[in-house]
């Protein structure tokens, strides 16, 4: 009987530690990006997420997965410590899809206490002049 309450014991004491510690927190400047109107002549365009640790622990992004082949992100791969700064730079290219408004999504997973967080970018490629 000794034992189970000590185990019970320890077992809260733990979880009690557990929660009392602030985890990593990400805290994104924006969550999305326009790129406007932009020629199907130049159809790579680039924007960077920028984002702060602002929780008490070592940030780390696990990964980021866009939702089409045509749009890549590359991201810090080191920890980020607490208060410190990052980017997600994201590069759409266009080349071969068809002229038209475009909206994709890359979600970003972390050991943050919100585990995961979608960015969107979106705009306008115009189909370029024919000579």
């Amino acid at each position: 009987m000794k034992r189970m309450i000590l185990s019970a014991l320890m077992l809260v004491c733990g979880m009690m530690m557990a929660i009392a510690q602030n985890p990593a927190q990400i805290k994104f400047e924006k969550t999305t990006h326009n790129f406007g109107t932009f020629s199907e002549a130049n159809p790579v365009v680039t924007c960077e997420f920028n984002f702060t640790n602002v929780g008490e622990q070592p940030l780390v992004i696990n990964q980021a997965i866009a939702s089409c082949g045509c749009t890549v992100p590359e991201y810090t791969k080191t920890p980020i410590k607490p208060g410190e700064k990052g980017t997600i730079k994201v590069t759409y290219n266009g080349e071969g899809k068809f002229p038209g408004h475009f909206k994709k999504s890359i979600t970003v997973r972390t050991n943050g206490a919100v585990e995961m967080t979608r960015l969107y970018i979106e705009g306008d490629m115009t189909e370029a002049e024919k000579k």
